[in-house]
């Protein structure tokens, strides 16, 4: 039986057009049976049953207490935890979350052309991807460095290869953590719908969901 994936996309903030297809891309990742839901009270049952549940551009705040408890008491059991792009920009007033997940998002420039600098090219995420990887995105920035965290970091923008960019020569886009137990991967990427149908991203996401659920080192 194929791993199970719970996949969230609750927004209560912006909503990004791309997340029908972020989800059919996870879908079609093809090693996952996936569950999609924007139902908040899906977390508030067992969550031991997925091998990661992914958070793909949700917004705001989306969960509700006896969620926040059932997801903070799974990644400490050993859960894994995958946020793709707007996951940054959830769940404001609850601490742990952005303890777990390494970062906020704090603003962004326009949707541009620019240069990842791939940091760690031994993680599944990112053993496919050139050293420098020409990506098209929003280059988010975000309220603290994950760095300062501890997090593994995996890839990072060049913030000299678009216009805007505002955390300086050290700008974290791309990377993983542990928490409790548990394993939390998190990309920045994703703004649109392109994004998603591009082989090089999808193969990124399979790296860091299959990390985070323990399918890959």
């Amino acid at each position: 039986m194929a791993p199970r994936l719970l996949v969230f996309t609750r927004t209560t903030a912006y909503r990004h057009d791309s997340i029908p297809a972020g989800v059919a891309a996870v879908r079609a990742l093809g090693r996952f049976e996936v569950e999609h839901t924007e139902d908040p009270d899906a977390l508030d049952g067992p969550l031991d049953g997925y091998a990661a549940v992914v958070f793909l551009s949700t917004s705001g705040e989306v969960l509700t207490p006896t969620g926040r408890e059932r997801l903070a008491a799974y990644l400490e059991a050993g859960g894994g935890f995958v946020g793709v792009h707007a996951a940054a920009c959830t769940e404001y007033t609850w601490p742990y979350y952005g303890e777990m997940l390494g970062a906020w998002f704090d603003r962004h420039p326009a949707h541009q052309p620019g240069k990842a600098l791939v940091e760690d090219r031994t993680h599944p995420a990112t053993r496919h991807l050139p050293a420098v990887w020409d990506f098209t995105d929003e280059w988010y920035d975000f309220r603290t460095n994950p760095r300062e965290h501890g997090v593994r970091l995996l890839v990072s923008a060049d913030e000299s290869s678009y216009d805007g960019g505002g955390m300086g020569a050290d700008h974290p886009l791309v990377w993983c953590r542990k928490q409790g137990a548990g394993r939390v991967f998190y990309t920045a990427f994703g703004h649109s719908a392109e994004a998603y149908d591009d082989p090089g991203f999808r193969e990124h996401l399979r790296g860091g969901i299959g990390w985070a659920a323990r399918l890959a080192e």
